[in-house]
């Protein structure tokens, strides 16, 4: 499920062999470990935002990041096997373009549902009265609504061009058939694809959120009575994760567009686009953990059950934001432990 021309078109020159690679090998675990953390942990995300705590603005965009997790690290099975078949891909032209798919929907929808998220904590923070009047349920599930629909179209191209090819030896490649011979349209529809996904789906969203943060810091500094420290640090360690794990596969994409004409690069870009995709499925995982281990109960309290001590923890995270909206009656057992 490689998102690229060039490792396909290495594929087809190359005739896979029958031991994997250190690459190869570094991936399949890459995606083991999130496909064996991201499937649990997201299922917890989404069976206590969604079923056991008050729906909230706020819970509502973590519940639908978390479901955007969960449906792409129920694909992860397929790449692992495709990988370590020496990239055979045994699952048919359907599966093929369905895993791409998935996988872009699941990196658009996440730094939107992000987006969403800063601007919120913005909107919310900076302007009350605003917020007071349009920050709705109703309104909140218009957003995700048309949040998923943008996602959907910016990750259907891949509906279109992703294919399959039989290569010798019975050997099945999974790869993007921008053109069987039009090497200039290959070229440009590779280039727009590339700019597109990197400017809606790196770079925007990059600078929305800079602004949102510098902005919301700036007035942290000077009022006491904003929002909880742990909200803030929940949303921004979540934010700078997806771009510690997706900045490397963008920046590869980008010199992958050179290589068309600089021969230079086919000896790095085998190796480093791998990897790079791999680190950036692990965002996929990352975001449940990110959620327990900023609760400030968790190194102080180890009275309470997992269960009671996730829950918790989602419940700061939903329900967090001014001072005012803490009332002290909802809070869980384990919020009354003591503490070492």
């Amino acid at each position: 499920m490689t998102f690229t021309t060039f490792i396909s078109q290495k594929e087809k020159d190359e005739s896979p062999v029958s031991y994997l690679s250190w690459v190869q090998i570094i991936s399949v675990v890459l995606h083991s470990v999130a496909f064996l953390l991201g499937v649990p942990g997201n299922a917890i995300v989404i069976w206590i935002m969604g079923f056991k705590l008050d729906k909230t603005v706020t819970s509502l965009w973590f519940l639908n990041l978390a479901i955007a997790d969960l449906i792409f690290v129920f694909f992860l099975p397929l790449y692992i096997t495709y990988v370590v078949l020496g990239f055979h891909w045994p699952f048919g032209k359907w599966l093929c373009k369905a895993n791409s798919f998935i996988a872009l929907l699941n990196m658009f929808a996440s730094i939107f549902f992000l987006t969403a998220i800063s601007l919120d904590r913005y909107i919310h923070l900076i302007h009350p009265a605003f917020s007071y009047k349009h920050r709705t349920i109703r309104n909140t599930r218009l957003l995700i609504l048309t949040t998923w629909v943008l996602a959907t179209l910016l990750g259907s191209p891949v509906l279109y061009f992703r294919d399959t090819l039989v290569l010798r030896e019975n050997i099945t490649i999974c790869y993007n058939n921008f053109d069987p011979s039009n090497i200039d349209l290959i070229v440009l529809r590779h280039n727009v694809l590339t700019w597109v996904r990197f400017i809606c789906g790196y770079l925007f969203p990059l600078i929305t959120m800079i602004i949102c943060y510098s902005l919301l810091i700036i007035q942290v500094k000077r009022s006491t009575a904003l929002t909880s420290n742990r909200l803030f640090r929940t949303v921004l360690a979540v934010v700078v994760a997806f771009f510690v794990c997706w900045t490397p596969y963008h920046i590869f994409s980008i010199l992958e567009l050179s290589a068309h004409h600089n021969s230079s690069l086919h000896d790095l870009l085998p190796d480093a686009i791998p990897l790079a995709v791999g680190l950036g499925f692990m965002n996929s995982c990352l975001n449940p953990i990110l959620y327990v281990l900023l609760s400030k109960k968790l190194w102080s309290c180890f009275s309470g059950t997992l269960s009671e001590l996730v829950k918790h923890t989602f419940w700061e995270v939903s329900h967090s934001g001014t001072v005012s909206e803490h009332p002290l009656s909802k809070v869980s057992t384990i919020h009354r432990c003591s503490c070492i």
